[in-house]
């Protein structure tokens, strides 16, 4: 999902003018809030609030993931450093700047025309297998996503490493890993697997499908 796209084809987007004056407001917070390269829980609060001051009103499903996502983020009233990291990569996502990406050695590393998964895809053995997540996840907040790894038997790691058995990518911000930079988790599994490690990149979709198939 390109979440820059999705917002611009969005019910939202094309309303009346008044609206559109909101969603131009909308793309403009989220461009000043990611400009720093990182989201604070003060920003997260703001925002959340702002959403409910100006859109609470709209039916739209891009506004609504937005919003539905701060508001797990913000049941703690915290924002750790992972949920720091997807809230920056949705609003980039948002404002079109694209996902950001560590660079490796100071240089970015500039990916091929595909992502690196496993094909064929593998099927997902869960007990005792360790998964590690990478991305924005379309299905909900890394944790939830963890936890139903969990709640299967398998393991969560935090670091890619010849323990870890599958890596998950998220589907939210595909085409910017398609056409930038690979994350540093991808890298160093591409370089596993080419040694002969037995970890597997698989996506968001194919991990769905085993979750709930």
């Amino acid at each position: 999902m390109d979440l820059h796209n999705e917002f611009e084809s969005s019910k939202f987007f094309h309303r009346d003018r008044i609206d559109r004056r909101a969603a131009d407001a909308l793309v403009g917070l989220a461009a000043g809030i990611t400009a720093d390269g990182a989201v604070n829980i003060t920003e997260a609060v703001f925002l959340k609030q702002w959403l409910e001051n100006n859109l609470a009103h709209l039916n739209d499903p891009v506004i609504n993931l937005l919003y539905s996502r701060l508001a797990c983020m913000l049941q703690d009233n915290a924002l750790d450093k992972d949920e720091s990291l997807e809230l920056l990569n949705i609003l980039r996502g948002f404002s079109g700047m694209g996902i950001e990406r560590p660079k490796i050695g100071g240089t970015v590393v500039v990916a091929p025309t595909d992502l690196p998964f496993n094909s064929p895809a593998p099927d997902l053995v869960w007990d005792g297998r360790m998964f590690v997540f990478t991305g924005v996840m379309t299905f909900g907040p890394r944790k939830e996503c963890q936890a139903l790894v969990e709640e299967r038997g398998g393991l969560i790691g935090g670091s890619v490493s010849k323990k870890v058995h599958y890596l998950v990518v998220g589907s939210v911000g595909n085409e910017q890993w398609r056409h930038s930079t690979y994350g540093t988790k991808i890298i160093k599994a591409v370089e596993l697997r080419e040694a002969g490690a037995s970890i597997a990149i698989v996506g968001e979709d194919h991990w769905q499908r085993m979750l709930f198939g």
